[in-house]
């Protein structure tokens, strides 16, 4: 049985919230933050989690190890504002078990 894990989000007004997510639901790092209302409505996920914008970019401060960037996602960051080494954009990460502990930092509204 799939269980809930535990990661850390600073949100753009730097609180830090941990939270519970379920890795049983298919759920992205994006829906989880829209979810938990991290972000106001309408400023992550425009796209829907296509990798067509950068409105759930995220600065990955934890060493977990996240699936590799794929070419639209690479893309998408190559034309971002607020880009760092660390960026990634939160519809392509996945929550899966080996999410636990993830910390990200969301990326600052552009």
């Amino acid at each position: 049985m799939e269980q809930d894990i535990t990661i850390k989000i600073t949100d753009r007004e730097g609180v830090v919230h941990t939270i519970e997510a379920p890795t049983d639901m298919a759920m992205n790092l994006m829906e989880v933050v829209r979810s938990y209302e991290l972000a106001p409505e309408g400023t992550i996920g425009v796209c829907g989690g296509m990798a067509m914008c950068a409105s759930c970019q995220c600065y990955v401060v934890s060493d977990t190890e996240l699936p590799e960037m794929q070419d639209d996602e690479e893309a998408m960051l190559s034309e971002a504002f607020y880009v760092k080494d660390n960026s990634r954009l939160g519809c392509q990460i996945q929550i899966t078990t080996e999410m636990e502990g993830l910390e990200v930092i969301l990326a600052p509204e552009s």
